[in-house]
């Protein structure tokens, strides 16, 4: 029997020391593997493998960031001796709000900047491998550039439109039956006016 979650919602990360403490690579590629394991938790070992650290630094991170309320102790599977962990909401969004003052502002952009830096890493790492991966895996990979001519309220709506878009693909609403061939993938929209 699992134990029921409760519903899982985007939360806004605004505090600046919630924002420093998320802005280690460790620590994203952490939150990002326990929001893809959706409730169900992973060891301070298995966190290490994704987090290119050891265990005990891995658990040291895991309870900087159970700290700052983003990640959990979850259920364990059986074996006392086992912590497992798991994040507190599948999604954030980061705001320090446009009134922030200067700390909360370079708090958020060098979270900005650690989660650029991931996105630019996934990205050579795809250049790199390409010519060895499947063709039809070759053939969908996109890198896009669109240049728009909008109102806020437009861009508004077509961001609205994008989640609506990726929605019914997200890992948490497929975990339980993924279709023959899935594979994770990463999907950067950035809009930002540009002078």
């Amino acid at each position: 029997m699992t134990e029921a979650q409760p519903e899982q919602r985007r939360v806004t990360i605004s505090d600046p020391q919630v924002m420093r403490a998320l802005a280690h690579p460790a620590r994203l590629a952490i939150v990002e593997h326990l929001s893809f394991l959706g409730g169900r938790g992973a060891s301070a070992t298995e966190c290490a493998e994704v987090a290119g650290l050891s265990p005990s630094a891995t658990s040291y991170h895991l309870r900087a960031l159970a700290k700052f309320g983003l990640v959990e102790e979850a259920p364990g599977r059986g074996d006392a001796r086992e912590r497992l962990w798991r994040t507190r909401n599948p999604s954030f969004l980061v705001d320090a709000g446009q009134s922030a003052g200067p700390e909360a502002r370079a708090a958020e952009q060098a979270l900005i900047e650690a989660h650029n830096a991931r996105d630019a890493a996934r990205a050579r790492d795809w250049l790199r491998r390409a010519g060895d991966e499947p063709r039809e895996w070759y053939e969908v990979a996109v890198f896009n550039n669109s240049m728009l001519l909008v109102t806020a309220e437009e861009q508004a709506r077509l961001n609205a439109e994008f989640e609506r878009l990726v929605e019914p693909y997200r890992h948490r609403n497929r975990a339980a039956d993924p279709p023959p061939g899935a594979r994770r993938v990463g999907v950067q929209y950035r809009v930002v006016p540009l002078d």
